[in-house]
């Protein structure tokens, strides 16, 4: 009996290490099962056909692989950042907050929003709001705070990419970008297509500005799109796919440069953004809103530069800060300038908040006023053309002499 017991021990001890091989064996194929490649890497997690290419480089022949950095089939073609679109917008939580957004603003923007996601009983909606008016008014800085008001990513262009050295890509480009949108719609959540001066990239700026067939194509776009918002088709397809509707937002100058057909009411609605001096003090308070100078002395900013546009307040609190910075160039030397600001292991300077009270603002805003006189007053380039005359009303090259 005894050798019977010894000679099952045995057994069981000889096959104990058989089990645990298959047991890991078993263990292998079932992580094999669920990646291709798990056994080429250690940090090998669920399958990713890139990132297993990648892993997958070097383990076969090089006849049966392409050549380092060229298109093979061992070369991954793709990263994750190609997944994401190039103009979508997100939006840090505190951005909003402080700044003032002009309720007739965020009304028109909203009800256009609204409209385009209901289904209006025999309404045709205009597919695209154009908000326009003067340069520096905040356009764009307020439809950015009310998309983040409503929670809405926007996918965003601007007037550069409207122009191509290649025909027909900026139209192109709308409709991936309108399709991309459409796409963040689908998955739940509100989008719109944000175009930043469509009037520069698209308008026509006078008997100066040449007419392209990409001008011509973008218009036509446009057009398009508004007419059928939920069949965007990419060039050489054309599947009848219905998608979602996606909100056109864009702003500009004068959308009198674009092509009538294009702001006709039926396809563009129209809105005119010129602040009233509620608004300009309103948003000159959210411009101001660590500088603490008092609602009396922006009231009288306000009053003082009525003729001025938005973005004439925030230059005008950027040069409080040139006599910190030059404090700071004297302090460093011009000799130690760029080591001191490029890679320093100190990292950026940082400043004390300046003391902001109503006669220093007065007084820079008053010389920013006097440059833009300047502007107006000595051009330069008409002066040039008709001879070698200087700056000055009388062509004199001592302004003391012009003056008196």
């Amino acid at each position: 009996m005894k050798a019977v017991a010894m000679k099952n021990t045995t057994v069981k001890a000889r096959r104990a290490p058989v089990a645990r091989v298959q047991a890991k064996r078993a263990v292998r194929v079932q992580a094999e099962k669920k990646d291709r490649w798990a056994g080429l890497a250690d940090d090998s997690g669920p399958g990713n056909d890139q990132m297993d290419i990648h892993r997958g480089r070097g383990m076969v022949g090089s006849g049966f692989q392409g050549a380092a950095g060229m298109g093979g089939t061992h070369n991954q073609i793709q990263s994750s950042s190609d997944y994401m679109s190039g103009g979508l917008k997100t939006y840090d939580n505190t951005t909003a907050e402080g700044y003032y957004i002009s309720k007739p603003f965020l009304d028109k923007l909203t009800v256009h929003v609204a409209k385009n996601f209901m289904e209006l009983p025999k309404i045709k909606v205009p597919l695209i709001l154009g908000v326009w008016g003067g340069k520096g008014q905040g356009k764009t800085f307020q439809t950015h705070l009310a998309f983040q008001k409503l929670g809405v990513n926007p996918i965003v262009m601007s007037a550069g990419e409207l122009e191509s050295g290649n025909a027909g890509e900026p139209a192109k480009l709308v409709r991936q970008r309108y399709r991309e949108a459409s796409d963040v719609i689908k998955k739940g959540k509100m989008c719109s297509l944000f175009i930043n001066d469509l009037d520069a990239g698209a308008g026509r700026m006078g008997g100066t500005t040449q007419y392209t067939v990409n001008n011509q194509m973008v218009n036509a776009t446009l057009m398009n799109i508004a007419d059928n918002p939920t069949n965007v088709q990419l060039p050489g397809t054309y599947n009848n796919e219905e998608i979602p509707r996606v909100p056109v937002i864009c702003t500009g100058n004068d959308f009198s440069t674009l092509y009538a057909p294009l702001i006709r009411d039926g396809r563009m609605e129209k809105f005119y953004w010129n602040p009233t001096r509620e608004d300009r003090i309103g948003i000159c308070t959210g411009i101001f809103k660590d500088d603490d100078i008092g609602e009396v002395a922006i009231e009288r900013l306000v009053d003082s530069f009525a003729n001025q546009s938005i973005d004439f307040f925030g230059a005008l609190r950027a040069r409080i800060y040139d006599d910190l910075v030059r404090g700071f160039i004297a302090d460093t030397g011009l000799e130690g300038l760029s080591a001191r600001l490029v890679n320093s292991r100190e990292g950026p300077p940082k400043f004390a908040p300046p003391q902001m009270d109503i006669e220093s603002l007065m007084k820079y805003g008053n010389l920013l006023v006097e440059e833009q006189e300047n502007v107006k007053r000595v051009q330069l380039a008409d002066a040039y053309l008709d001879g070698a005359e200087l700056a000055g009303n009388s062509g004199s090259s001592l302004p003391e002499e012009v003056s008196a």
